[in-house]
Order: C-alpha cells, then sequence, then structure tokens
C-alpha cells in the first residue's frame, strides 16, 4: 500500500464503509472532493518585480455545513495531500459533531524568504482570489502551516471589503483582539488530552509515562496539559533532536530553553533522535509532528500501550496492522487533533453572535466535546469489537449518512 496520504484516505474510506450500512451514494460523495479551486496570486515584491504564486482551495464535502479546514504557506504544495487532509476535515467534524464539511488549501510559497509586506500583500491578494468561494456560511479557512492569525485577519479584513460589510466568521484562528477566540492557541493540545483522559479511564488507567515527537504549539500545549494533569513527561522532540529524562521534565523550562537556542537538544537528560523517540520504554506515545513518523519498519519497536496522534497522518496503514496485532491503543488523530477546530467552531459562533466568550468556558465547552466524541468511538469499538481508528470513521460515517439520509 502506498503511504500518498490520498490513497490511504480512500482506503480507510472503502474499508469504513464495508463496516457501516449507509448508503452507497455516500461512498460517491465522499470518493472525490467536491470542488478544487486552483488560481494564479501575482504580488508586487518590493523590488517592484511582480511574481505570480499558485494557489488552491480543496472543497472536500460540505454536507453537514460549510467546508472548513487551513490554508498552508509552503513551497511544496501537494494537491494529494490537500485533497487527504481536506477527507480528515469532514471526518474530523463529523467526529466531534461541528456543523462544518472538510476543506484545506494553501499557496506555494516560503514565507521566511518574504519581506512583512510582500506577505501581506501576498495573503490579501489570495484572498480576493478565493473570495467568490469563500464565506461564513460557504467555506471558513483557518491557519495552517506557515500561516498565522495575523494573515487570518488580513483575510478576513479583504474579504469584508470584498461584499461591503464586516464579515469576521469568514475565518477562524485570528488575533483575538480581531475576533479570535480565547482558548483557541491552546485548543488543539488541551483537547488532546481530554481525549487521552477519556479514553484511559475506559482502560481503567490514569496517568503514566508520555514521550512527545513534536514541540510547536499542539505538542507544547499537550505536554504543560498533561504535566498539570500528574502525566510524567520523560521525552520532548522538535525537528532538530529530541531529549530522554526517565526522571521527568520540566516543560515550562524546555520551554524557554528552547526560545533561547532554537531546539531541546543538551536541555536535559540524553539527546535522543525523532526516530529513537518512538521507541522509548513509556505509557504513551504522542507523535504531534511528522506524517508517516509510525511505519511498517519501526512499528514493531513501540513500547507504548497508548499512542495519542496529535499529528495529522503520523500512522501507515502498514504500522496500524502491527501495532493492533501487539495489543497497542491507538487514539486516532480525527478525534485525538480535534480540539481545534471545535474552538474554531466557537470562534464561528461568537463571530455570528456577536459575542465574546471567557477561556474557562471556552475550555470547558471544548471539555465537554471531547468527551463525548471520545465516549461515542469508545462504545462503537466495543460493540463492533474494531480498533478505534475504524470506529471513528464509522462515527463519521453515520453522522454523515443521517444528514445525507434525513
Amino acid at each position: 500500500m502506498s503511504n500518498n496520504p490520498w490513497q490511504r484516505a480512500l482506503s480507510q474510506l472503502q474499508k469504513t464503509l464495508e463496516l457501516t450500512d449507509t448508503h452507497p451514494d455516500l461512498h460517491h460523495r465522499l470518493k472525490e472532493p467536491d470542488n478544487v479551486v486552483e488560481v494564479n496570486v501575482p504580488v508586487t515584491m518590493d523590488s517592484g518585480e511582480t511574481k505570480t504564486f499558485r494557489g488552491y482551495r480543496v472543497q472536500h464535502n460540505n454536507m453537514r455545513g460549510p467546508y472548513k479546514g487551513g490554508l498552508r504557506f509552503h513551497p511544496q504544495v501537494d494537491l494529494d495531500e490537500a485533497k487527504a487532509l481536506a477527507f480528515w476535515m469532514t471526518m474530523k467534524n463529523a467526529v466531534i459533531g461541528v456543523p462544518f464539511g472538510g476543506g484545506k488549501g494553501g499557496i506555494e510559497v516560503d514565507p521566511k524568504e518574504l519581506s512583512g509586506g510582500e506577505l501581506e500583500r501576498l495573503t490579501r491578494n489570495f484572498a480576493r482570489e478565493l473570495a467568490h468561494v469563500i464565506g461564513p456560511e460557504k467555506d471558513v479557512p483557518a491557519p495552517d502551516v506557515g500561516s498565522t492569525a495575523q494573515m487570518m485577519h488580513w483575510i478576513a479584513d479583504e474579504y469584508s471589503k470584498h461584499v461591503g460589510e464586516d464579515a469576521p466568521a469568514v475565518v477562524t484562528g485570528k488575533p483575538v483582539e480581531h475576533g479570535g477566540s480565547e482558548g483557541r492557541t491552546e485548543a488543539t493540545g488541551y483537547g488532546g488530552g481530554y481525549a487521552l483522559e477519556a479514553i484511559l479511564v475506559k482502560l481503567g488507567k490514569e496517568t503514566g509515562t508520555v514521550a512527545i515527537q513534536g514541540f510547536g504549539n499542539v505538542g507544547l500545549y499537550f505536554a504543560h496539559y498533561a504535566a498539570s494533569r500528574g502525566f510524567k513527561i520523560v521525552a520532548l522532540s522538535d525537528s532538530k533532536g529530541g531529549i530522554y529524562a526517565p526522571e521527568g521534565i520540566d516543560v515550562s523550562a524546555a520551554e524557554t530553553y528552547k526560545k533561547g537556542t532554537g531546539t531541546l537538544l543538551g536541555c536535559a537528560g540524553t539527546d535522543i533522535s525523532n526516530e529513537e523517540i518512538l521507541a522509548l520504554p513509556v505509557d504513551i506515545l504522542v507523535p504531534a509532528a511528522l506524517e508517516n513518523a509510525i511505519t511498517k519498519e519501526n512499528a514493531s519497536h513501540v513500547q507504548a500501550k497508548v499512542i495519542l496522534e496529535l499529528a495529522n497522518g503520523p500512522t501507515t496503514i502498514e504500522a496500524d496492522d502491527v501495532l493492533k496485532e501487539r495489543g497497542i491503543v491507538v487514539i486516532p488523530d480525527i478525534l485525538a487533533n480535534a480540539g481545534g477546530v471545535a474552538v474554531s467552531y466557537f470562534e464561528w459562533e461568537q463571530n455570528r453572535a456577536g459575542e465574546r466568550w471567557a477561556k474557562d468556558d471556552v475550555l470547558a465547552r471544548l471539555k465537554e466535546k471531547m468527551e463525548m466524541a471520545a465516549a461515542k468511538v469508545w462504545n462503537e469499538s466495543i460493540e463492533k469489537n474494531i480498533t478505534l481508528r475504524d470506529a471513528a470513521y464509522v462515527v463519521a460515517l453515520r453522522s454523515l449518512g443521517e444528514v445525507k439520509q434525513g
């Protein structure tokens, strides 16, 4: 089986259809995106020359509501990856129970190579090119790899000019002072923590030792939450490598060290590689960065009893089979990292109602949503004697099927 992400998504879709009694038409609605929009975005550079950048928006499915998903600014834009990520957003939104469909998009650019002015002009021009296909009730983008809250504000501002009225709900992930939601920064990491605790209760476990591959926003906030709940963080890694300290790592100290040096290496304990962190003797392994991190080749070396997928697509299909045979519980990405889109939904609701909710209220609502979704997935897995991943997709397809039929 190829690890092309779109082929993997289609394989999971076919497998799940065989586990459910949903209408065959649903397969046809989900096996291809509704729309793929490609645009050319001209930008006047600081030098005075004009450069043209290629942008796109994949709108996978809107049966449950407006398309929803991030815009990435990255030089290696891959359409198959975008189609897979849009599909996963459709599934994720159905699992977590928010009224959105799935979308994804981006632009072929290395944002680090642009000045602040060039990046703003590119973002605003991209927003104008997409203005006819996005909207608060049509398609609601968000930040992704290489994009920021400030860029979402530029998009909202440009779209508002296009439609002639203030329309903050056209995007989520904005700065709080421009209509963003309190708690959005922590949402994916904290949501992963809520899902983990809910599943551990079902397994008759409480806390344990944790290794986290990925120390960006998601891994960082998950680490802070887990440490506050009594879990012992014994390993952390970023793109340059990681650290392992069986006696435990002070997450705040590691965060400060990385901010100062640009790396975790040398912070505490023993330096290790991103590959080595996957094989450590821990209770819980958290892939929070890389796609295809756990493969057929290394799955047999995993010693963790539970894997919490905070990255998108961190486990290959072949690795999934190995982990299942070994009795390792995998809390799948479409459940584990759904906290981000749940709070994006809360932001959208606040914008549409002209409200602003306190952070404690946002996080309490997030915890309730994650626990309800985890319970549904767990119950489905027990009833059908299937993995949590298969159960999550069954829950999602059933939710989509109910919309289709009713």
